[in-house]
């Protein structure tokens, strides 16, 4: 098996699969490495379109170190019987750590704090937080990462409401409609996949519906939320804030950048040591299965 593999990985995980099979790592010229792979492995930067599969004529398998699969052309890898796999479980824990330490942060403006301190500034007044225990969180999609957020947030004290279409109870919190969230929670965190469902599916209306101080956030794809409605909520101090992890178009550079009640970070949700082992793990795993068939 000749396997490529398009994007940064450990060098444990590369180590793994060089026991699989003869291993391609970051090649300058990617075009030349796929016209003899079997295998080819992406994390998010590579985007796998029709006319890179067509440089891949022995293809077999395109593997996503990660969760999602938007930058895998699916209908092109389907036409050509290559098969798609992901490694959904490796950073459920990373992502929902993740989603509290920004609700944290932010709460407790710990980047505030830390930016002033370092221009030897000593404020305090101008630094009062607010607590998490007693408030609700809103949960949009109720998966693997969202039902673990869900179980921490309960641990601190917080209610929760949950949105999913597949979720109708859960001993976690209440279930609620997508409007009934937004108007009631004090945060709303956002696990869900981009389809063309939810594309841009937090717009204007369901924005318009958040309390004056609550704080929407966002680890799962930046695609979900509509960005000029919430710079546009946001510069007018219509809620509280947002934190963002992913952007519909990343590296993202763009206005939001600009307003001081939001916390952004670059994509880094699931970038923990520990999620990073789990994902070398799960994808060996999932690659030696393949082999074996």
């Amino acid at each position: 098996m000749k396997i490529v593999i398009a994007d940064h990985l450990e060098q444990e995980v590369i180590s793994g699969l060089k026991q699989l099979g003869e291993c391609i790592v970051t090649p300058p010229d990617l075009s030349s490495a796929l016209k003899e792979a079997d295998v080819l492995i992406v994390r998010s930067a590579t985007k796998v379109t029709e006319s890179l599969l067509e440089l891949a004529p022995k293809l077999k398998i395109v593997a996503r170190a990660g969760v999602g699969t938007d930058n895998i052309d699916l209908h092109a890898c389907q036409k050509r019987n290559i098969k798609v796999v992901n490694t959904p479980n490796a950073s459920t824990n990373a992502v929902a750590e993740f989603t509290l330490a920004l609700i944290l942060c932010f709460c407790r403006k710990i980047h505030l704090a830390d930016s002033s301190m370092k221009n030897k500034k000593w404020i305090k007044k101008e630094l009062m937080g607010t607590e998490l225990e007693g408030k609700t969180i809103g949960i949009v999609g109720f998966g693997r990462i969202g039902s673990l957020v869900a179980l921490k947030a309960k641990s601190l004290g917080m209610n929760v409401l949950i949105y999913d279409t597949k979720a109708t109870s859960s001993s976690l919190g209440k279930t609620a409609t997508l409007e009934e969230l937004f108007a009631q929670s004090d945060f709303v965190s956002l696990h869900l996949p981009a389809t063309a469902q939810t594309y841009k599916l937090v717009n204007a209306r369901l924005l318009s519906l958040m309390k004056k101080t609550a704080v929407l956030i966002n680890t799962a794809r930046g695609s979900i939320i509509d960005e000029e409605a919430l710079y546009d909520v946001l510069s007018k101090n219509m809620i509280g804030g947002a934190c963002l992890d992913v952007y519909e178009n990343e590296p993202y550079q763009g206005k939001l950048c600009e307003l001081p009640n939001v916390i952004l970070t670059p994509h880094i949700a699931g970038s923990s040591a520990e999620a990073q082992r789990k994902i070398g793990q799960e994808l060996i795993q999932i690659l030696k299965e393949e082999f074996s068939r």
